[in-house]
C-alpha cells in the first residue's frame, strides 16, 4: 500500500508564507503566495478550519511537487519521501493546524473498497475517482493521463491528495458537520487542481472547476 509510506510514496511540501487572510485583495495575495494553488474560496475554508483568519506555513513550491510525483511514477517501488505538501498552523497557536499531502496510491488505499465504507462518520462525495471526508481529514483520488507521467497513456497515474487536522489544538478536531467536511474538500480540490494542471493531466484528471459536495452512498450501502 502506497498511502502515507515514505519509502514508496512521494509526500510533498508546499506552503503559504507568513500571512493573514481576510477578504478581497488579501485573499488573492495569500493564494498567489501559495504558488497559486489556493483559490479565494480555499483560503476562506482554510481559515474556518483553523478558527482564525491568520495562519502561516512553509514549503517547497508547485514545481518541486510535480517533479517529485513524476520521479515517483517512473521509479519501481516509488521514489524517496519528502515532507508534507503543506503544513499550515494558526498564527500564534502552533497546536492548531492542518497538513496536506499528495502521493501516488495503490488499489488498497481507496476507502470505498467494499469493506471500509462502514467507517463511522466518514462521508463519500461525487468528485474525482473517489472523495471522502469526516471531521479529522479528507481524501481525493484522481487518475491522471499526462505525457509527463510514464505509462499513464495506457493506465492513468493514481494520484491521492489528502488534508488532515493535526488534532493537537483545544478540542482536537472540529465538529463533523457538512460545513467542516466541505471546508476540507474545498482546500483539497483547489490544491489538487493546481497539481494536475501543472502535471498536464488530460481533462484536469476529471476534476470539475469547482468542488462538488454531492453526497454518494458507500458501496454496499442501501
Amino acid at each position: 500500500m502506497r498511502r502515507m509510506s515514505a519509502s514508496v510514496s512521494t509526500v510533498l511540501a508546499l506552503g503559504l508564507l507568513l500571512t493573514a487572510c481576510g477578504g478581497g485583495e488579501e485573499d488573492r495575495q495569500v493564494a498567489q503566495k501559495c504558488d497559486s494553488t489556493l483559490s479565494p474560496e480555499a483560503v476562506k475554508a482554510l481559515g474556518s478550519l483553523l478558527g482564525t483568519e491568520a495562519f502561516r506555513s512553509g514549503g517547497v513550491g508547485l514545481g518541486r511537487i510535480t517533479e517529485a510525483l513524476i520521479q515517483d511514477q517512473a521509479t519501481p517501488g516509488g521514489g524517496p519521501g519528502l515532507p508534507d505538501l503543506c503544513e499550515v498552523t494558526a498564527d500564534g497557536d502552533l497546536r492548531s493546524g492542518v497538513k496536506i499531502d499528495a502521493v501516488l496510491y495503490g488499489p488498497g488505499d481507496l476507502y470505498d473498497d467494499g469493506t471500509k465504507w462502514q467507517a463511522q462518520g466518514r462521508h463519500l462525495y461525487a468528485m474525482g475517482r473517489e472523495a471522502s471526508a469526516d471531521n479529522k481529514d479528507a481524501h481525493l483520488f484522481v487518475g491522471c493521463s499526462s505525457p509527463r507521467l510514464k505509462g499513464s497513456d495506457k493506465a492513468p497515474a493514481p494520484l491521492h491528495a489528502m488534508i488532515r487536522s493535526d488534532g493537537r489544538g483545544k478540542g482536537a478536531y472540529p465538529e463533523n458537520t457538512p460545513a467542516t467536511r466541505e471546508a476540507y474538500l474545498t482546500v483539497l480540490h483547489s490544491v489538487t487542481l493546481a497539481v494536475v494542471r501543472k502535471l498536464g493531466c488530460e481533462n484536469d484528471a476529471g476534476l470539475p472547476e469547482k468542488p462538488v459536495f454531492e453526497a454518494k452512498k458507500w458501496r454496499g450501502e442501501r
